[in-house]
C-alpha cells in the first residue's frame, strides 16, 4: 500500500469478511488492523487483501 487509495481498497474488501466490526489500513507501516467479534479464518483475510490487489506478507 501506498496511498489514501489502496487503504481504502484494503479497508473495503477486508470490512466485507462477516463479523469484521472493524479494519484500519496503514499505508505508511503497511499494517491492517482488524477487529471482530469471533475468531477469522486466515484465509478469509488473505483472501481479501489478494481481492483488492494486494498480497499479504507475514501474520494473519
Amino acid at each position: 500500500m501506498t496511498c489514501g487509495h489502496c487503504e481504502g481498497a484494503v479497508t473495503a474488501e477486508v470490512s466485507e469478511i462477516p463479523g469484521v466490526s472493524s479494519v484500519e489500513a496503514v499505508a505508511a507501516t503497511g499494517l491492517v488492523t482488524v477487529v471482530s467479534a469471533a475468531p477469522l479464518a486466515p484465509e478469509a483475510v488473505r483472501a481479501a487483501v489478494d481481492e483488492a490487489g494486494y498480497e499479504l506478507v507475514g501474520q494473519v
